[in-house]
């Protein structure tokens, strides 16, 4: 899958400088998913058990889809610096070392997000809940990281600049909102927010310094547009497949 490149008329325009560009892509933040109807009913205690179940349930086969996408831009990665930064990434989805603990990984932390639910590991990893669109959207994403410049992927990954937020709200309201919810599920939450911090600081480095004019630039911002609208259009379907 390939973003189109957009003619704008300020293309020609000198380049944003750097502190311009990155608040340029911060601005994306007013799509992200966080401000989801569905998102924001989830974190004010509008959902029942079986909607929290069916999205993480479905959210599930985007935590299983993570590593693949991350192994497909390292695969696409000619620089072993990189390469040594971005590894990370799979391994703490997949698990590193003994496996055991801290050590077994986002895939393993959300398989217990998914049992303190109320879904049996069997059941979430059988993926029978994921829906048609959820199952397209992640798949377009890892095609994506795939066949992409290995530059644009990164730039993809962006939307991490948003995580951490997304992560503390859940952590904040979910134990009130939904005390049935045993605490020990809320893990993967809480781990991620030290780790898309440091993920940022290596995706930023590489757009910042990889689209360098004002047209490039531009492109860069569609492409984490076309992330923000992956993580969106998911949210739709899973609200739809709550309300089926």
């Amino acid at each position: 899958m390939e973003i189109a490149k957009a003619l704008r008329s300020d293309d020609h325009l000198p380049a944003w400088n750097a502190q311009e560009f990155e608040a340029q892509l911060r601005d994306k933040g007013r799509s992200y998913h966080i401000h989801h109807p569905f998102n924001v009913r989830m974190n004010s205690g509008g959902c029942t058990p079986d909607e929290i179940r069916c999205w993480v349930a479905n959210r599930f086969y985007y935590q299983i889809c993570i590593p693949r996408k991350d192994a497909a831009i390292l695969a696409n990665m000619p620089d072993r610096e990189h390469r040594r930064l971005w590894i990370e990434r799979i391994l703490d989805h997949d698990g590193h070392g003994d496996h055991q603990g801290s050590a077994a990984g986002g895939i393993e932390a959300w398989t217990r997000l998914g049992e303190a639910v109320g879904i049996s590991r069997e059941e979430l990893w059988s993926l029978q809940q994921v829906v048609p669109a959820v199952r397209f959207a992640c798949d377009a994403y890892v095609n994506f990281a795939a066949k992409a410049p290995w530059q644009e992927a990164v730039c993809s990954s962006l939307t991490e600049m948003f995580a951490p937020q997304i992560h503390k709200d859940r952590l904040a309201t979910w134990p009130t909102h939904y005390p049935w919810i045993e605490a020990n599920g809320l893990t993967y939450f809480r781990s991620r927010i030290p780790l898309a911090s440091r993920d940022v600081e290596h995706g930023l480095h590489v757009t910042l310094t990889h689209f360098r004019t004002r047209e490039q630039q531009h492109h860069a911002l569609d492409i984490l547009q076309f992330k923000l609208d992956i993580l969106w259009t998911m949210l739709d379907a899973i609200e739809k497949a709550c309300q089926g």
